[in-house]
């Protein structure tokens, strides 16, 4: 990260990429808990879902890390997907490993949201 930034900012990015390096590996490790559950865990939609979401989440901290001026946008997205993730994870309400994953999630996307707006 360049020295402009302020102790607060980067402490504000670091904290994102971490959240999103935990999201990234939660919706993979959920992904392949579904796919051994079988029926509707294993939906082609949810499954892809959950495939976005890690991509999009592990895309959203390298641009960070590499302090790209894109990194916003790429934050942007990553909300909305971690958002929408969040969602079809919590129609298994009755699955303690998909709200935990749900969980994390939605602490990803408000955290991405801030990235977004910097």
């Amino acid at each position: 990260m360049p020295d402009t930034l302020s102790a607060e900012t980067r402490k504000d990015i670091d904290a994102c990429v971490d959240l999103c390096q935990a999201t990234h590996r939660a919706c993979l490790e959920t992904m392949l808990y579904c796919l051994g559950r079988g029926g509707a865990y294993a939906d082609a939609d949810h499954i892809r879902l959950l495939a976005d979401c890690a991509a999009i989440c592990q895309t959203s901290a390298d641009f960070m890390l590499r302090d790209s001026p894109l990194h916003g946008s790429v934050c942007a997205v990553s909300a909305e997907v971690c958002d929408q993730c969040a969602v079809e994870c919590d129609a298994f309400a009755d699955n303690g490993r998909l709200e935990r994953c749900a969980r994390m999630c939605r602490q990803c996307a408000a955290s991405c949201e801030a990235m977004a707006g910097m």
